[in-house]
């Protein structure tokens, strides 16, 4: 029977892997403050980083969405994988021999981590098969296109045997089942019994940002082959086609050091620019470039201004590729980058132009790329004889809906004054022909939007879902309102009170939380915090706060806990920390010192002189105070 982890395996593995590197393989992270990073959320789309990390803490949040946890969170979310399977994924990773309870072995959760052992055992089996005497034809294709031994080895690719079963057979003599085999679509059952899915053809193995094998891309070889020129893994549990890129595994580094990804037609066309230099080359996986793969990449890129990353597509000049360069110019804005376009002389697709002109022509041909815009804009207007007026104008008409689309309000005019260049009109009818084709789309935007919005049942319209049952039941702690001073300055005692722990002790602990907060949220938290005093000083100050928080102020307190602080080193923490602190008191004792004087003008002096004497030496004291921690 299987075993459970024992919890404090989970513990150690936690503390022993760093968040910010696991997280750093699917996003692109930078430095924000003192203990902080930050980077583009994986979890929603946004150009504006808000996805925070604190690698001391071992938590990341973003205060755009809202999503955040620990390390097992974030790898059970990007991998859609069990809590189980994250830690033993982890504990792979650090080296850690989990122990079971009762001596059992690792628990079953699911299928995903068989069909990742089965792929990585099929992979090696392709790979085995190159060199033999069958696979001649698929080392001819390779060799015939400038790929030798190395460039194989390095790619993973290999070979499936012409036979019925040759892959099938060898992975069920390594343990695996014949469904494990057809659920992770290596093998297809039939009336004559299961076969593999992939014979006679060059195998490229797909993986994924972690170098794992999710999948496979399969080329025909020979002529008896009926099947498609391509033949890739059919969606599994661990390979979805929409969203996978061939080789961000080898890429998915320089893509973030370089900010620049090169997005190529095929496998091969990876080849050969990774083996010219341009290591930051990827390709879709038999479908066209999508939302998934855009956000993948974005996660990747960055959105400082001052340093733009770049998106650099490469298409082939036959239809179906101006096809493909439209689909992106309709994406362009959904990047967090500046998008280009590289068409190779006489329309050479990387790995041919490598084959035939060298590494170096392969690097030209990117260098020499075109803005996205330029490249839509020239496309439109080539289809027309601009010898003539008609032509003219209606090249400037069919381009003016590209020029329009175009939402950076400085390059939008540029474009126009290109546009009436190279179409030879005046500057304003062009204007005018940009401007109309703009009004044109949000009038028929409108249309759509409100025949979306129009019931077809006769209805007002609302539907259930997550976001209006939301609203039916009043939260029970309403959103702090961070407009208002008071709980602004809540806030940043919070801040400091989970983050900077040695700016203060707990006797100023005791005074804040005694005097509270305005904004029910923040007082729930500060009195979690007041609870939590015993443990001030330990290096698991978060989870304490966390394990006495409410659970549902749970997201506020990562919010919190992920705010970065004004402060460029150490020192400057601590100091700004002491300082909100002394801030925090100063508030505490006016608050005292308010309710002294009013208990001083109930009392009767005569009647209860000691009581008098006693408020009056409390009000010395509290000026005392007042003026130490102002440094008067």
């Amino acid at each position: 029977m299987a075993g459970k982890i024992r919890a404090r395996d989970i513990e150690e593995v936690k503390s022993r892997v760093n968040i910010a590197d696991v997280v750093g393989e699917y996003v692109s992270l930078k430095n924000a403050s003192v203990g902080s990073l930050k980077g583009l959320c994986p979890f929603h789309d946004e150009k504006s980083p808000s996805f925070n990390v604190r690698p001391m803490q071992g938590f990341y949040h973003c205060f755009g969405c809202g999503e955040g946890g620990d390390v097992y969170k974030f790898i059970q979310q990007m991998e859609s994988i069990s809590f189980y399977e994250a830690v033993e994924k982890l504990a792979s990773r650090v080296g850690f021999e989990l122990t079971y309870e009762d001596g059992g072995s690792a628990p079953d959760q699911g299928q995903r981590s068989r069909i990742l052992e089965a792929n990585t055992a099929a992979a090696a089996y392709y790979q085995s098969q190159l060199m033999t005497d069958d696979a001649i034809p698929g080392r001819d294709f390779l060799k015939g296109r400038g790929f030798d031994k190395a460039a194989a080895e390095t790619f993973g690719v290999g070979f499936a045997p012409k036979g019925w079963s040759n892959l099938t057979d060898h992975l069920k003599k390594l343990g695996f089942s014949i469904e494990e085999l057809v659920t992770a679509g290596l093998a297809t059952k039939s009336d004559r019994g299961a076969y593999d899915k992939f014979r006679g053809r060059l195998i490229w193995p797909i993986r994924d940002s972690t170098s794992q094998v999710i999948g496979f891309g399969a080329r025909k070889l020979f002529d008896d082959d009926q099947g498609p020129k391509y033949l890739n893994t059919s969606d599994t549990l661990v390979y979805h086609k929409s969203s996978v890129l061939y080789g961000i595994d080898l890429a998915k580094k320089d893509i973030s050091k370089q900010q620049r990804v090169v997005v190529v037609e095929g496998y091969t066309d990876v080849m050969a620019c990774h083996l010219a230099g341009i290591t930051t080359a990827v390709a879709t996986c038999g479908t066209a470039f999508g939302d998934e793969h855009i956000r993948l990449l974005n996660r990747m890129l960055s959105a400082e201004k001052d340093t733009p990353a770049e998106v650099i597509f490469t298409f082939d000049p036959d239809a179906a590729g101006q096809k493909a360069a439209m689909r992106a110019f309709n994406d362009s804005h959904k990047f967090s980058a500046q998008t280009f376009v590289a068409v190779g002389p006489e329309g050479l697709d990387p790995c041919d132009l490598r084959s035939e002109k060298g590494d170096e022509a392969v690097v030209q041909m990117i260098e020499n790329k075109k803005p996205l815009f330029e490249f839509a804009i020239k496309q439109k207007i080539s289809k027309f004889d601009l010898g003539t007026i008609e032509g003219r104008v209606g090249a400037a008409r069919a381009a003016a809906p590209v020029v329009a689309a175009i939402r950076d309000s400085a390059m939008r005019p540029a474009y126009i004054r290109e546009l009436a260049g190279w179409v030879n009109l005046g500057g304003n009818e062009v204007a005018a022909l940009v401007d109309a084709a703009g009004k044109e789309a949000k009038s028929d935007a409108v249309k759509d939007l409100r025949r979306d919005q129009s019931p077809a049942d006769g209805s007002d319209g609302l539907r259930e879902t997550e976001f209006t049952s939301q609203q039916k039941e009043a939260p029970q702690y309403p959103q702090p309102n961070l407009n208002d001073p008071i709980t602004r300055f809540e806030r940043q005692v919070l801040e400091v009170l989970v983050q900077v722990p040695t700016s203060f002790n707990q006797e100023q602990l005791i005074r804040i939380v005694r005097d509270g907060f305005s904004a029910p949220a923040h007082n729930a938290i500060l009195e979690a915090i007041g609870t939590s005093m015993v443990s001030l000083g330990s290096t698991d100050w978060l989870n304490v706060i966390g394990s006495a928080t409410p659970p549902e102020l749970h997201s506020q307190l990562r919010a919190i806990a992920a705010q970065a602080l004004p402060a460029k080193t150490a020192e400057d923490l601590v100091r700004y920390g002491q300082g909100v602190i002394s801030r925090a008191l100063i508030n505490a004792l006016e608050h005292e010192k308010a309710n002294l004087l009013s208990l001083l003008k109930r009392n009767d002096v005569v009647e209860d002189a000691a009581k008098t004497a006693e408020i009056q030496r409390s009000l010395v004291e509290l000026e005392a105070e007042r003026r130490r921690l102002q440094g008067i």
